[in-house]
């Protein structure tokens, strides 16, 4: 299945988390958040300039900045 970076989604696009990269202090902080492999995650926002954006996962909206989500491999569906 052809992945993209959650950064690269537009509005209602969805996809199931494939990856999560980046090390150290923001890996841990962004599976703290919930976005852990496996997770379904909806983009709901995303600002003019695209950034923040704003996604759902695991019933909860989350904002992230571009730099946050460009660490997050999705299996787009």
């Amino acid at each position: 299945m052809p992945t993209k970076l959650l950064s690269e989604l537009k509005p209602g696009e969805k996809g199931k988390i494939a990856r999560v990269r980046g090390g150290g202090s923001i890996h841990r902080r962004l599976l703290d958040m919930g976005l852990v492999s496996g997770s379904e995650v909806n983009v709901v926002r995303v600002a003019p300039l695209g950034d923040p954006m704003q996604v759902r996962i695991k019933g909860y909206h989350l904002t992230l900045r571009k730099e946050e989500a460009a660490n997050i491999q999705v299996e787009v569906t």
